[in-house]
């Protein structure tokens, strides 16, 4: 079996190429030729959590193991560690061992690339993103190569991390500014990324119509960013109905106050096996809390650019 480290997995997991064979997965799942049980979830020590992430499409099967630890950034460690087994589904034979952090990161990154295409309303505007960490670089990067985003502003709580990675990205040709004012930057950018811990809320609560944001933190029941209040003037879009519902913090308060009901978002499958338009006005938010078809997806990318 073929080992991948963080390098040689990144390499192999182009984000447009990732996110078109979250596509596929989708259509695919429509047809019924895909399993993809609830990811486990167990709490772990120091706000951490264990993820275990199994799927098939029939002739790959992948598992990953991740581990999130939020506080691990304040020590220079990583916050996502993991591994992710690729193997023959008909005979068992591994074929990869990749670095699991890296594939969570790219395609995750990649799902939100695929909701901006398939539905922003304007793509040609700066991008906001909240947050400085993993997920902040990779949509960074996703935008940038996916739709050709150039201009972004950073907003985080730790405006040292927030201006090594602006320093980073404006280094690979990028305008990256750095700003302890959001709200001011909600002007000019039409294009949102939310990737926090946040327990609290943080959106404003209108946005303008013509607005997209992926929400890709608060992936715990206690956890949110978007404000209820938001949620009732936007459009909702689900990466998972049923992770949605178990995981989606800012989905789950809004529900418990009546402010939101499941049977108004739509699922991304809708989105693009049907081509379901989006319900009603407003700013479009894509909710993302993943799910392991996406890891398959990522899985089918890397088989097929190491071994074609």
């Amino acid at each position: 079996m073929r080992q991948l480290d963080r390098e040689q997995t990144l390499a192999h997991l182009d984000y447009q190429s990732v996110a078109d064979a979250c596509a596929e997965v989708l259509r695919l799942d429509r047809a019924g030729r895909t399993a993809c049980p609830p990811r486990g979830f167990m709490p772990l020590a120091e706000d951490g959590t264990l993820l275990l992430m199994p799927a098939t499409d029939g002739e790959l099967a992948i598992t990953k193991l991740v581990t999130v630890h939020p506080r691990n950034s304040e020590q220079g460690r990583p916050t996502i560690q993991g591994e992710m087994i690729i193997l023959d589904a008909a005979t068992g034979t591994r074929k990869l061992m990749v670095d699991g952090g890296a594939v969570s990161a790219r395609r995750t990154a990649a799902v939100s690339l695929l909701a901006a295409q398939r539905l922003a309303p304007r793509t040609d505007t700066p991008l906001l993103v909240y947050g400085a960490g993993t997920q902040a670089r990779t949509h960074l990067e996703a935008f940038r190569d996916g739709l050709g985003i150039r201009r972004a502003f950073l907003h985080s709580r730790t405006r040292r991390r927030a201006e090594a990675l602006a320093a980073e990205m404006n280094g690979q040709g990028m305008h990256v500014t750095v700003t302890d004012d959001p709200r001011a930057a909600l002007e000019d950018a039409r294009l949102v990324v939310t990737a926090t811990t946040a327990t609290q809320p943080f959106l404003p609560a209108s946005l303008p119509q013509d607005t997209f944001v992926a929400a890709v933190g608060a992936f715990r029941p206690h956890m949110a960013e978007i404000p209820a209040a938001l949620l009732q003037q936007g459009t909702v879009i689900i990466d998972t109905a049923d992770g949605a519902r178990e995981e989606a913090g800012d989905l789950i308060r809004a529900h418990e106050t009546g402010a939101f009901q499941w049977s108004d978002a739509v699922t991304l499958e809708s989105v693009i096996v049907d081509g379901q338009p989006p319900n009603g006005e407003g700013p479009v938010l894509f909710k993302s809390v993943g799910q392991s078809l996406w890891d398959l997806a990522a899985g089918r990318v890397l088989v097929q650019s190491i071994d074609p």
